[in-house]
């Protein structure tokens, strides 16, 4: 590699702005600051980002073999029907969830930058399989935590038009502030262990392990966590952004019989700077079977370039995880952008 493609610009990047490893932030003294099922918070010192960022290659995370299949139905993504579990990847951490005659979405973000600006930032590298306009009506949208890649603003704005009415937000404690701030709602808080009945679904707010920040100012200001969703006999859940932790066991241990778990694989290299707040595939299988998960669908991988490994690198290092598990592909699956995964229901 050519010493040009080495030196490279943490700005046009975007690691710094978006946060990644972590931005060196200072919490306002009379705001409320949260923190992990363990008291932990997660906290890198700024130079810790700069080192990192200035030794990342032009071509870090980025796919190594040409672009990334999608796959786009001609009819486009059909509507929930009675009974139906099925998940739709539309990259990073947006998943299309029907669950029995609802519709959800998991963290949109359709822009072609994770990033508060549009012209810096990490840059989508596989293309958004489906406009906003071509999905069926969102009943609800569930937000895991506040970074730019998971709460993307211009996302949110385009759901709050479509035909039919807005969808409801369900958010971490927190974030309904920036949401309306922003004009957006309705709104929904949920804190861990949470639950509330909303359009037929019951949702429940969990755990994970992560942190929070939006600027230099407001870290661990607002919660972060996952989803788990029950209606009809069917089960879903989604992990949010997250490090591996004791957390996963507790949530199988409360929600035994889950179908279906969404769990990132993606955006986990450097080791050592991205172990406390996301996962390797290694990790994933282990929250695959820490939550007793029937099936996991891989996200978080494949879309932005975040982190250091290649999608390739993802996809090998899944295979070997569930090898060393002596576990099938199908607990824990990656599938194309675009692509639907119906989950057949167990005989009962």
């Amino acid at each position: 590699m050519t010493a040009a493609a080495t030196r490279h610009s943490w700005w046009r990047r975007g690691a710094l702005t978006l946060g990644i490893g972590s931005v060196a932030s200072l919490a306002w003294a009379a705001a409320t600051l949260y923190a992990n099922t363990d008291g932990s918070r997660i906290d890198k010192p700024l130079w810790d980002v700069l080192a990192w960022s200035v030794s990342r290659s032009s071509d870090a995370g980025l796919p190594r073999s040409g672009p990334l299949p999608v796959v786009r139905e001609a009819q486009g993504v059909a509507a929930a029907q009675p009974g139906e579990l099925s998940a739709t990847w539309l990259g990073h951490a947006s998943v299309l969830l029907r669950l029995d005659e609802v519709t959800l979405l998991t963290d949109p973000q359709f822009s072609p930058r994770a990033s508060p600006v549009s012209w810096a930032g990490p840059e989508r590298f596989t293309p958004l399989p489906y406009a906003p306009q071509a999905l069926p009506h969102i009943d609800i949208v569930l937000l895991s935590h506040n970074h730019y890649d998971h709460l993307d603003v211009p996302s949110l704005r385009q759901l709050m038009a479509q035909p039919g009415g807005a969808p409801l937000f369900v958010v971490p404690q927190g974030v309904q502030s920036l949401l309306k701030d922003e004009g957006i709602g309705p709104v929904q808080v949920l804190g861990w262990w949470q639950h509330a009945e909303l359009a037929g679904v019951e949702v429940t707010g969990v755990p994970a392990h992560h942190w929070s920040a939006r600027g230099m100012f407001d870290r661990h200001t607002t919660h972060w966590g996952g989803w788990v969703l029950r209606k009809g006999g069917r089960s879903a859940y989604y992990v949010g952004d997250t490090g591996y932790s004791a957390d996963f066991r507790a949530i199988g241990e409360r929600f035994p019989g889950l179908e279906l778990a969404l769990i990132p694989v993606g955006a986990y290299e450097p080791r050592e700077f991205m172990k406390d707040q996301h996962v390797n595939p290694t990790e994933a299988v282990q929250i695959h079977r820490d939550v007793g998960a029937r099936h996991s669908l891989g996200i978080h991988w494949g879309t932005f370039p975040l982190a250091d490994e290649s999608p390739e690198q993802t996809q090998e290092d899944v295979a070997q995880a569930l090898a060393a598990q002596q576990l099938p592909a199908e607990a824990l699956r990656l599938i194309a952008h675009g692509a639907t995964w119906r989950i057949d229901p167990v005989a009962r």
